[in-house]
């Protein structure tokens, strides 16, 4: 087992991956900006150490300043928590050939799941169900390209082959708008991923977003840990996340799960990941795998009683999974609430100081957060300041259990979402569970009304 890790990230997952490291027995090195050099994961850190100014660019995604920082503290192994350089293949390849290990998968499988054109291809060697659309990259060639959006029949949506977190997409619901589309996208693709590809598929209307959550280790053995429903989505932004999905039979959820754990095996996957897909009509579609611990990994921890992030650590170790596919017991219902430093309907950024910082307990509440009172939420970042968690019995219980931790919690100092969460915990359909990936966008507009 590895004696000391440098976690290259922040917020409240650069904590998260510093508690896992503690309760191993392992060291933890953080690196920060000068931004956020009061942080609590800072002060808490066996060692610390400033990679450069609060613009990400020059500090968390500053592959040289992070790989000279495990130096420089004898570091063996590098954590990238999610965002920033963790789903970067040239980072993992980076690390890696600087003599540390990288906490996640292969640089192999994270270029070859972080193209999507190439990402479906290889589901599809692996059976494992795509949504309907171009095989591979859309050629320069009209008459193709209409031809391709003909027989997979509109409405289609055109996708950038590197994209990722809802951007470089474009829905078209008419041959007379799909060049200009195409065009448009390739334009875009190329000026934010470096890469112009795109590619097309038919554009479902109501589906909603199902997660698996696999593990997988070095010794060809793979499990997954049931399912995620994140359809409760701004922008293609989660707001909400939940485990089980309501409603979802058992039978289909285990015949995704096996073909996901086989495909991990076949592509050599090691580390945590999350397959996503969309559900519409009793089928799932492949959309893309995150290579990386996902922000809502913790509904997926309380309902397995696997912990994910230790599970990353000891297989980066070279370690075997400590059980089987067999031995994974699914209990209860678990959502998490993303608290957001914004306006709650408007979702204007607030960064600022918080002078009163409570947090809710009780049975059955977590929260994972780096925020305290008189913290300082820093502009230069993600809004996100933490995740409220509960776990019951029954999703009635659970309901019932963020309705109270949301009540408890108290953040002044700025604007959070809080407003938001407590108006849908007691919206009559997402308690009724099962709304689509489009539903908060329209209860949002309908509430402008």
């Amino acid at each position: 087992m590895f004696k000391k890790i440098l976690i290259a990230n922040r917020g409240e997952i650069a904590l998260r991956v510093q508690r896992a490291c503690r309760e191993m027995g392992i060291k933890a090195v953080m690196v920060y900006s000068e931004a956020d050099r009061d942080a609590k994961y800072v002060r808490l850190a066996d060692e610390a150490v400033c990679i450069g100014p609060a613009s990400s660019t020059h500090s968390y995604l500053n592959m040289p300043a992070i790989i000279s920082a495990a130096e420089v503290t004898d570091a063996e192994a590098i954590h990238p928590g999610y965002g920033f350089l963790s789903e970067n293949a040239d980072f993992a390849e980076r690390v890696e050939k600087s003599g540390f290990t990288f906490i996640g998968p292969s640089p192999e499988s994270i270029r070859l799941m972080g193209d999507k054109v190439s990402a479906k291809q290889a589901m599809i060697r692996a059976g494992v169900p795509c949504v309907p659309g171009s095989e591979g990259a859309l050629p320069d060639d009209p008459v193709i390209i209409k031809r391709t959006a003909k027989a997979v029949g509109y409405p289609v949506i055109i996708k950038a082959a590197g994209g990722g977190g809802g951007r470089g997409m474009r829905v078209v619901h008419t041959e007379a708008a799909l060049l200009h589309a195409v065009q448009t996208t390739k334009a875009e693709a190329g000026a934010a991923f470096g890469n112009p590809e795109v590619y097309m598929e038919k554009f479902l209307q109501n589906p909603r977003h199902i997660e698996i959550q696999i593990l997988a280790d070095t010794h060809r053995n793979a499990v997954y840990l049931g399912e995620r429903d994140c359809s409760m989505q701004r922008r293609h932004q989660k707001v909400i996340e939940e485990a089980p999905a309501p409603g979802i039979p058992r039978r289909l959820i285990q015949k995704i799960g096996e073909r996901c754990a086989a495909a991990c095996k076949k592509i050599s996957y090691r580390g945590a990941g999350t397959f996503e897909f969309l559900y519409e009509n009793g089928e799932f579609y492949f959309i893309e795998m995150n290579t990386r611990v996902q922000v809502e990994h913790p509904v997926t921890e309380w309902i397995s009683g696997v912990d994910i992030v230790r599970t990353q650590i000891a297989v980066a170790a070279g370690e075997k999974l400590p059980f089987t596919q067999r031995q994974v017991e699914l209990r209860g219902h678990s959502i998490e609430c993303r608290i957001n430093a914004e306006d709650p309907y408007k979702f204007t950024p607030s960064p600022g100081r918080i002078t009163t910082w409570h947090a809710p307990g009780g049975p059955g509440v977590r929260v994972d957060s780096h925020a305290y009172t008189n913290y300082f939420v820093p502009p230069n970042y993600d809004s996100m300041i933490g995740k409220i968690i509960v776990h019951g019995d029954t999703r009635e219980q659970a309901l019932a259990r963020m309705r109270t931790a949301l009540a408890e919690t108290v953040i002044e100092g700025i604007k959070t979402n809080i407003p938001l969460h407590r108006e849908l915990m007691v919206d009559a359909s997402f308690i009724a569970g099962g709304t689509n990936i489009h539903y908060l966008e329209e209860w949002l507009s309908q509430r402008e009304r």
